[in-house]
């Protein structure tokens, strides 16, 4: 083979594989898009995309938004600013294990303005819930104090467009933390 045609073969497979998968997030308030960052967190967004393709996120909802409502966070001393979904009621989140933590330490990724990350209890315990940031949020990377434990959350992706539909979310009716009445996922779905 054209030692130049070889070498183009290559660097189109190597582009290929670095492009970013591109998600479709299809809400009963307006459509969010954004890109996964498989590169520096391959296991959070495959675990993600396990739940994408398997479409347990169809019927799913926002149930909760975090804002700096005086009311809506009285106990915690660090503030933050999300909205966090999840996969639909029917299914068990205990269907597949709970995923390893991908630290912001070792991702080098970063809690943004529009980063998607996995919401967790305790390290190596996230599954399908996930958030999105509405500003900048470093008190959710590692080292931050949002959690006591200062391991944060694995951020793996973040919004290219439809931040207008995340701050519509996150101002929807709530009880609290809790949207009354959540916010649908009608589905999520890969785009080419």
């Amino acid at each position: 083979m054209n030692p130049l045609r070889l070498l183009l073969c290559l660097l189109l497979t190597v582009g290929c594989a670095l492009r970013a998968t591109q998600i479709r997030l299809h809400t009963d308030l307006g459509v969010i898009e954004a890109e996964l960052d498989a590169a520096h967190a391959p296991a959070t967004v495959a675990n993600f995309l396990k739940y994408v393709d398997a479409g347990r996120y169809t019927g799913g909802v926002f149930h909760r938004t975090v804002t700096l409502q005086p009311d809506n966070q009285p106990n915690n001393t660090v503030k933050i600013e999300v909205i966090q979904g999840g996969v639909n009621p029917e299914y068990s989140e205990k269907d597949w294990p709970a995923l390893a933590l991908e630290r912001t330490r070792d991702t080098g990724l970063s809690h943004l303005d529009g980063t998607l990350s996995m919401a967790r209890a305790g390290p190596d315990t996230a599954t399908s819930d996930f958030f999105i940031c509405v500003g900048a949020q470093p008190e959710l990377d590692f080292g931050g104090k949002r959690n006591p434990d200062g391991q944060g959350f694995a951020a793996f992706g973040r919004v290219t467009q439809g931040m207008d539909i995340v701050k519509k979310i996150q101002t929807a009716p709530a009880d609290g933390q809790k949207l009354t009445p959540p916010v649908k996922i009608l589905k999520i779905e890969r785009l080419p």
